[in-house]
């Protein structure tokens, strides 16, 4: 299998040309180094951005009882202070 020689380069290159024109070929190769350059300073953005704070901790609510229903009466547990 034989590779690529200068002259199919040439040959290949001079076909892209003619298909795309030299303000086609010259537009994209600008946009794809502005691509490049957006990436690098997003990369060096999240690189220099501080660490985010941690969550604020919420103090912890005792669990509710569950209500204790007999036939669908409730049921008042007069051993326990109201509250």
């Amino acid at each position: 299998m034989m590779g690529l020689s200068v002259p199919h380069l040439l040959i290949v290159a001079l076909v892209v040309l003619v298909l795309f024109g030299r303000g086609r070929i010259s537009e994209m190769m600008g946009d794809f180094g502005k691509g490049i350059k957006s990436f690098k300073q997003g990369m060096a953005d999240e690189e220099n951005k501080p660490a985010p704070p941690p969550p604020a901790q919420i103090p912890a609510q005792p669990a509710a009882r569950p209500q204790v229903t007999l036939n669908g009466d409730t049921v008042v547990d007069t051993n326990q202070p109201a509250g």
